[in-house]
């Protein structure tokens, strides 16, 4: 059976940490009422419809995501 290395983790890189820019729910501010260019790196990318569900909505994900961190930007 193959050795295992356990790997230590790097408290500033969890998960679960939260930073300034995560905790900013204000939109981009434009002058004239325009969208504005969001740049952001990931790893994989779904362009969806939201769906009603009761008084909100829903978006389904793949499984595989389960767990990860996502960002959802509204786009129309």
């Amino acid at each position: 059976m193959a050795e295992r290395k356990k790997l230590r983790r790097n408290p500033a890189c969890e998960a679960d940490e939260i930073r300034p820019e995560d905790t900013n729910t204000d939109p981009p501010n434009t002058l004239d009422g325009s969208p504005a260019k969001i740049e952001i790196f990931g790893e994989e990318m779904i362009e969806k419809q939201v769906k009603a569900s009761a008084n909100s909505g829903r978006v389904y994900l793949p499984p595989e995501w389960v767990g990860h961190k996502v960002k959802i930007i509204r786009i129309d």
